[in-house]
């Protein structure tokens, strides 16, 4: 049933991942959920650039360097995390968002559509027992440098996913009476 693959979908970090690449037919059939999330003025606004293999690699040496760069107090334990993380994962999609060059409806609503895309990836995902999470590193502003970004096209963040073993900790959320209000 759909609500309980709502309420049961949750984050899953790289740590928790098992060494199992995803397929590519597999990343393909995630993306296509994404292609139905609901969209203003039918803009489309996601643009998903799949990252695997040794390319994950390579995300992890650009974001660990970029990171030296622009960081006046690097961390160690940040160094480490932005450097091994993406190769942890099976698969890792950045998430994009490409302004609809005639501004006809506002931003926010095409981010909103873009992060409608993403649920509905975390939620297949999530039924397909992969696990997921959006990361979103202030670094993000900087990956026009390490793919190729069209005008008005900017990086939201990344969507790692990989198999897990176990099962994801279910956490309570408060009760929805106190986030509601009848007019």
């Amino acid at each position: 049933m759909i609500s309980d693959l709502i309420k049961n979908r949750r984050s899953v970090y790289p740590d928790q991942y098992i060494s199992k690449p995803i397929s590519k037919e597999l990343l393909l059939s995630i993306a296509e959920m994404a292609n139905w999330a609901p969209t203003h003025r039918k803009t489309e606004p996601w643009r998903l650039k799949i990252i695997q293999g040794a390319s994950l690699n390579r995300l992890g040496q650009f974001l660990k360097e970029k990171y030296l760069q622009t960081e006046a107090r690097p961390k160690k334990i940040k160094i480490k995390k932005l450097e091994e993380n993406p190769a942890k994962a099976g698969a890792i999609i950045a998430i994009c968002m490409q302004r609809d060059p005639e501004e006809r409806i506002p931003e926010w609503e095409e981010i909103a559509a873009t992060a409608m895309a993403v649920q509905n990836m975390w939620l297949y995902c999530h039924s397909l027992g992969i696990g997921a999470y959006w990361s979103s590193p202030g670094l993000i502003r900087y990956m026009d440098e390490f793919f190729e970004m069209a005008a008005g096209e900017r990086c939201l963040g990344f969507f790692y996913m990989g198999y897990y073993e176990g099962e994801p900790t279910v956490t309570e959320r408060g009760p929805v009476s106190e986030k509601i209000s009848w007019v």
